[in-house]
């Protein structure tokens, strides 16, 4: 995972960048915030892991939740917009998804992750199927993916 990459080019193209959380529970934001001067471009992280903070807090709509599941590209594109509004930060990411090793289903399996990113004029949901069962390397693993997709949607 090459934070420092990212790092860089958030300082130098002065984007900021605000997270909203659920699988990662905060994994994310902790990379973004780890290296010195961080707070040039992190504006904040919200870890928004139950459904009632995601409809509080996200005002991510109850009837999403409901008929698709807080693990769907709906759920997870409601979360970036909303974060988008909350934060106006110039990059915002969600992440959704099944760390395991409970909470699966045969249509939504452990491993099961979306990632929203959205920035003025891009926006993006990813599916990511992660094959490892292990809740730690998922929770990594997708975290990597994140950083990977952001340094490729600002170069």
């Amino acid at each position: 995972m090459n934070i420092q990459t990212l790092h860089k080019k958030l300082i130098k193209k002065k984007l900021t960048i605000s997270v909203a959380e659920s699988c990662t529970g905060g994994l994310l934001a902790h990379n973004l915030t780890k290296l010195a001067n961080s707070s040039k471009y992190f504006q904040m992280g919200l870890i928004t892991y139950s459904n009632q903070a995601k409809i509080n807090i996200l005002k991510v709509n109850k009837n999403i939740i409901n008929k698709y599941g807080a693990v769907s590209p709906e759920c997870c594109k409601a979360m970036v917009q909303s974060l988008s509004k909350i934060s106006k930060s110039s990059l915002n990411i969600s992440i959704t998804g099944i760390a395991g090793p409970g909470g699966a289903s045969k249509n939504k399996p452990v491993g099961l992750v979306y990632i929203g990113i959205k920035t003025p004029k891009k926006f993006l949901i990813v599916e990511n199927k992660i094959k490892s069962k292990i809740r730690n390397s998922i929770q990594i693993l997708t975290v990597k993916k994140v950083i990977k997709l952001i340094i490729k949607m600002i170069s």
